[in-house]
């Protein structure tokens, strides 16, 4: 083995380290608000569920989300031209600046929650460029043989980041919230570092031109489809949900339409940002559908379960909902556990023998999974449940792995950095769009007996009909928020004055651990049936998509594949020598 081949076998271990560390520090943070969210606004002194307060919960949830689907394409591209390196170690950088200002936040009410979103998008920024040129670092770095294997531990390292930033969250807010932000400080610190130090660009430069008007149309298009789905699960005047808002509706008709002259751009500009004739690539077409289908039938399912386990069962179960939270994370480690076994196994086993059989298997088992946990009682049994998660983790992980390498796989080396923030668009964006749509499903399935219902069991218990007809007119949202931040439902609605005029009895059993999951059980299994039905669609679909994408396929291009192989030798020859 020369110098150079030993340089070679060292470096592509540490850049999968580094990249899979700075994926999974993007993902834990893309949860961590989940959890924490509760200590948060009382440390920012405000309540969340106040109608006021909506949209500023909503975004330092999704906000992040959202800039990061709408940035990992241009980021990608930037990375082909000026070095994926150079872009991924200015976003490790960018990130660590926006953790350490989150952490020190001093401010209270609306500023203190404004200034939290601001940095949020700016790590989000951070958080972009990182996933938009990790996957391509790897492929550079990894030979096609063991792709699988690598891209499959840094896929897992990103999807269980986000079942562990809901621990972590749980664990450090109640301890002091600003630790929820500045727990990323020192590994992206030393993730900053060690980038800086020891990644080195083996890939091929392609210099060009930036395509501006792609990027504006791409950008606003994007943006304005994904505000007008966090609007449009919150209420509008009398309506339940927003989307028949006049300004949702403009976001959505008019994002759609500006996507539309994007895609025309795309094919009239001489550097695109969005290379559309990739999707040409057989193998690349394939996988990015059944990614996108997989990530709307995975994307809504943690809060649906947050809310299954914090809105119902633990509090049913003896748990006070103040911690449910911490609880709701550490109950839905079985999906992680899953997705950790299923994952680098079936990376590996890719590499041999392709994608196709692994990813369709992985998809057909989530639907599986889907399908258990929407015939399960909304008051189960716990190994029941957590077997259901165990398997659609494993589902998942079967899935995820292979489908990513075979994505990069079919990438000509000069693209990989495009076609990774491509393909980073289509799942991030479809997180977003599939809480909307998760979201919108419970909501409606709540709105039509959870009213009624409400109504029923209050003046049951002494609560003066006025109010309670008051209460029962309030959008379901606001109870599903409540649940979903571990507030007592019933306690947070009433407010301390209604509550102190009851017969201390009916005080006592409207704000304990019966009343409010046992009324807010029927409705909620009946929207869990259809937003299930929904994620059992998505994945058959996925499947079938993922059957179609033909035989394992390795791109070839011999004169670029020479291109790149002489750039990665000179460079590794470099490394070597210094």
């Amino acid at each position: 083995m020369t110098t150079a081949d030993a340089a070679d076998a060292r470096y592509k271990w540490i850049a999968l380290s580094n990249t899979t560390l700075g994926v999974l520090i993007v993902t834990i943070n893309s949860s961590i608000l989940m959890i924490a969210l509760p200590d948060i606004f009382r440390g920012l002194q405000m309540n969340p569920v106040a109608p006021g307060n909506t949209s500023y919960l909503l975004w330092l949830m999704m906000g992040y989300l959202v800039v990061t689907a709408v940035l990992v394409v241009s980021f990608g591209r930037l990375g082909d031209m000026f070095g994926r390196v150079r872009m991924y170690n200015l976003g490790f950088l960018i990130f660590t600046i926006s953790s350490i200002l989150l952490s020190i936040t001093w401010m209270t009410g609306a500023a203190g929650a404004l200034w939290l979103i601001l940095m949020r998008v700016v790590q989000g920024v951070g958080g972009a460029l990182l996933m938009a040129n990790s996957s391509a670092i790897i492929t550079d770095a990894f030979p096609a043989n063991q792709r699988g294997l690598a891209l499959g531990l840094n896929q897992v390292a990103g999807i269980a980041g986000s079942f562990i930033g809901l621990v972590v969250g749980g664990l450090l807010a109640p301890l002091e919230w600003h630790l929820v932000f500045l727990v990323s400080v020192p590994v992206s610190l030393f993730g900053t570092v060690w980038a800086y130090h020891k990644l080195i660009d083996t890939g091929l430069r392609r210099p060009g031109g930036i395509d501006w008007w792609g990027n504006v149309t791409f950008g606003i298009g994007l943006i304005a489809i994904l505000v007008g789905i966090t609007y449009g699960i919150q209420p509008y005047g009398t309506h339940m949900m927003g989307w028949t808002n006049p300004w949702v509706l403009t976001g959505l008709i008019g994002g759609a339409l500006l996507l539309v002259l994007f895609t025309w751009i795309e094919t009239r500009v001489e550097h695109p940002m969005f290379h559309v004739d990739l999707f040409r690539i057989r193998a690349f077409t394939a996988g990015n559908i059944a990614a996108l289908l997989a990530a709307l039938g995975r994307g809504g399912l943690m809060f649906i379960l947050i809310i299954w386990l914090q809105g119902i069962w633990l509090p049913r179960h003896g748990y006070s909902f103040e911690s449910t939270p911490l609880w709701a994370g550490i109950f839905m480690l079985p999906m992680t556990l899953g997705f950790l076994i299923a994952g680098p196994v079936s990376g590996f086993l890719s590499d041999r023998y392709g994608a196709r059989l692994f990813a369709t298997t992985g998809m057909i088992v989530a639907s599986l999974s889907f399908w258990w946990l929407a015939a399960m009682s909304v008051n189960f049994t716990y190994p029941a449940f957590a077997t259901a998660l165990f398997l659609n983790g494993v589902g998942m992980g079967l899935f995820a792995s292979p489908n990513r390498a075979a994505i990069m796989n079919s990438l000509p080396p000069h693209r990989r950095g495009v076609g990774s923030g491509m393909s980073a668009t289509f799942q991030n964006a479809a997180m977003v769009l599939s809480i909307g749509i998760f979201f919108s499903l419970m909501i409606t399935g709540l709105s039509r007996s959870l009213p009624s219902a409400m109504v029923a069991g209050l003046t049951a218990h002494s609560v003066p009909s006025a109010i309670a007809h008051a209460l029962a007119a309030l959008p379901p949202v606001a109870v599903l928020f409540a649940s979903l931040l571990g507030y007592n439902p019933i306690s947070s609605l009433l407010g301390p004055q209604v509550l102190h005029a009851l017969p201390a009895s009916d005080a006592a059993y409207l704000t304990g651990h019966s009343f409010f999951p046992a009324l807010i059980s029927p409705p909620f299994h009946q929207g869990l049936v259809v937003a299930f039905g929904f994620a059992i669609a998505a994945c058959l679909v996925a499947a079938a998509a993922s059957l179609l994408r033909g035989r394992r396929y390795i791109h070839q291009d011999d004169e670029v594949a020479d291109e790149a192989d002489a750039a990665r030798e000179d460079v590794m020859s470099e490394a070597a020598d210094r």
